[in-house]
């Protein structure tokens, strides 16, 4: 199956029976959106060979933002992880949807190397967040690059994605402590949840990232990956962007001057404040205000 959507690009190709492809080009300037059921039976690994895009879980609760030349790696046995994609403009994407049935036959030979296949491990959720190889990069290209008119375009696909798994599971390069997909704890995800709370509640004088991490009992290091792969930014970035969020919102209920809104979102001189406003949305906040008065 196959759409053109302006200068955006969508295909899907069946390889085998629970086990298929996805293929995006958003060339255009503007986002594009997709949508899909996938059930719990399924391993999803999404490759953003170009670009930026985003996966939004759990009714937008949490978003993992797939950065270029970045994969992420996600199976959930208790419960379904339907696709709920924004592909930015000029972003490539591959997607390999693979069911877990497929997958054991696929690798039966590897599996105890490959974490997540374990007997202790098969009934646990995975997510994992890793840089894209270059091998693993050449093989995605050379997916995204398939001639549609080809009579062999498909062949050659399923030829190019089983040398994308065994390249991405690679016993004897890609299975160290630090690259296996790691164990997304649901307490963890609850801290960090934690953390965002309280910056945003706190805004005004937020706490040091050691003081955020004691407080709500993470590792330092734990706390801003975790926080980066669901929020999509660096704490402090991501409380910059709320704050000046929020301040916009004060000034347009025309119940705040400008010097007031700044101290609420904690700057103690109307110049700080007003630098990072511009810094934000290109205008200053009075001249932001006039405008809505036009």
């Amino acid at each position: 199956m196959s759409k053109n959507i302006a200068e955006s690009t969508f295909r899907e190709v069946l390889l085998e029976q629970g086990f298929f492809v996805l293929k995006f080009q958003n060339n255009s300037d503007e986002t594009e959106f997709f949508k899909r059921d996938i059930g719990n039976s399924y391993i999803q690994l999404h490759y953003c060979v170009k670009g930026n895009c985003k996966f939004h879980f759990n009714n937008n609760t949490y978003t993992f933002n797939v950065l270029d030349k970045h994969s992420i790696f996600l199976y959930n046995p208790q419960q379904n992880l339907p696709i709920n994609l924004e592909i930015l403009p000029k972003t490539s994407l591959v997607s390999v949807l693979i069911s877990i049935e497929k997958f054991h036959a696929l690798f039966s030979k590897e599996a105890s190397y490959i974490p997540f296949l374990s007997e202790d491990n098969k009934n646990k959720k995975y997510y994992d967040n890793a840089e894209i190889n270059p091998n693993v990069l050449m093989v995605l290209q050379q997916i995204l690059t398939a001639q549609s008119q080809s009579s062999m375009r498909d062949l050659y696909v399923k030829g190019k994605t089983y040398e994308l798994l065994s390249l991405h599971f690679d016993s004897g390069e890609n299975t160290t402590e630090e690259y296996c997909p790691f164990l997304v704890d649901d307490r963890e995800v609850l801290k960090i949840r934690k953390a965002k709370d309280i910056i945003i509640s706190r805004m005004s004088e937020p706490p040091s990232l050691q003081d955020l991490s004691n407080e709500v009992g993470l590792n330092l290091k734990k706390l801003k990956e975790g926080f980066k792969q669901i929020y999509g930014d660096t704490v402090y970035s991501f409380l910059f962007d709320y704050k000046m969020d929020y301040a916009r919102k004060l000034l347009e209920s025309n119940q705040y001057n400008v010097n007031e809104v700044g101290l609420q979102v904690g700057y103690s001189t109307s110049s700080h404040f007003i630098a990072a406003f511009k810094k934000k949305f290109g205008t200053t906040p009075k001249q932001y205000v006039m405008s809505l008065q036009q």
